[in-house]
């Protein structure tokens, strides 16, 4: 039977992490590739709000990186002029407009610096592109820092700071996702009282992974009033299971910690770009959640976590209140 999302959430959820540039850019030759292969999707699972990100995979390095990041923004505003329905969200304004019945906002962001090559300033480019949410890091170490698969845990390089430094006065908000901790620390530091997020990530103390966060980072992001995102992907989320149920053990973990006020969704959902090829080579195991494999399943998110007791003012918080409240404090008017 198919499930469909409480009317108390009809306002629609905010996610802030998909891949799905990297699938356009892929099939860039086809006919409306946005209103194909992705907003149907969205509509579906009751998505209004997604952030894109723009990432740079191994093969694109060094040189490909930048091109390939144009191509994405190219998409996006492709995505946004074939469909009268879909808005690109740069400003405070088209949030709101983004929110309206039956449309849907997409936010521009940027995961890992390897487009900026070793030039800090592309970052003010990229911004007038559009670009509100930006990550320093993927896994591996760039120009500007170091990524959660580098070890011992590094930081900020010397332009990495002025990045960062840079970014303070722009309306981007840092997306922690992928540092690691010696540069999740240092950008809290450098940033004030900038916007902060965790795109996509889980908890360490339940399940052991490099890509999860420790408590101490958790109260970090909570005490910045920033957001963590749901990564619903099975290695970050348990060792061998790969329902749903394990999903919630880090919500519940989330709200012992932090309080539901610091959670947002963060799909980051891989499915479909292995069974279209967009990710090349696929994995042994699909990267996918049973019944959690792409923003079309939410609604069984949403059950689940009600028949673990939740109720409606935290599913509403966690659907797209915390993540509209960070965005909000990031884009300009």
């Amino acid at each position: 039977m198919d499930v469909s999302l409480p009317e108390s959430l009809s306002g629609g959820l905010a996610d802030a992490h998909s891949d799905l540039l990297m699938e356009l850019v892929f099939f860039r030759g086809e006919e409306r590739p946005f209103a194909k292969r992705w907003l149907p999707k969205l509509r579906a699972g009751g998505v209004q709000v997604q952030v894109c990100a723009l990432f740079s995979d191994d093969s694109d390095l060094p040189e490909l990186a930048l091109r390939k990041a144009l191509l994405g923004v190219g998409e996006f505003d492709r995505a946004v002029a074939e469909n009268p329905q879909v808005v690109g969200v740069r400003s405070a304004g088209d949030l709101e407009a983004a929110l309206e019945p039956d449309r849907t906002g997409l936010v521009l962001s940027i995961e890992g610096m390897e487009p900026l090559g070793n030039e800090p300033g592309l970052i003010d480019v990229f911004c007038s592109l559009g670009v509100r949410m930006a990550s320093l890091t993927w896994n591996r170490r760039n120009a500007f820092a170091d990524g959660t698969a580098e070890r011992p845990a590094g930081g900020l390089s010397r332009i990495g700071r002025k990045l960062v430094d840079r970014m303070t006065s722009l309306p981007i908000a840092f997306d922690l996702a992928h540092a690691n901790e010696g540069t999740f620390f240092e950008v809290l530091e450098r940033t004030a009282d900038r916007p902060v997020l965790v795109s996509h990530a889980l908890c360490r103390a339940v399940h052991d992974s490099p890509r999860n966060l420790s408590d101490d980072q958790l109260r970090a992001i909570a005490e910045r009033d920033g957001v963590v995102g749901l990564m619903a992907l099975p290695f970050v989320m348990h060792e061998s299971e790969r329902t749903i149920s394990y999903l919630i053990d880090h919500v519940d973990h989330l709200v012992q910690t932090v309080g539901a006020a610091h959670i947002c969704l963060g799909g980051d959902f891989a499915y479909q770009l292995e069974l279209s090829g967009a990710f090349g080579m696929p994995p042994e195991e699909p990267m996918a959640v049973d019944g959690l494999a792409g923003p079309e399943d939410y609604p069984n998110l949403f059950e689940a976590l009600r028949n673990r007791g939740y109720g409606e003012a935290d599913l509403r918080a966690i659907a797209s209140d915390n993540l509209l409240r960070v965005l909000r404090r990031t884009l300009p008017a």
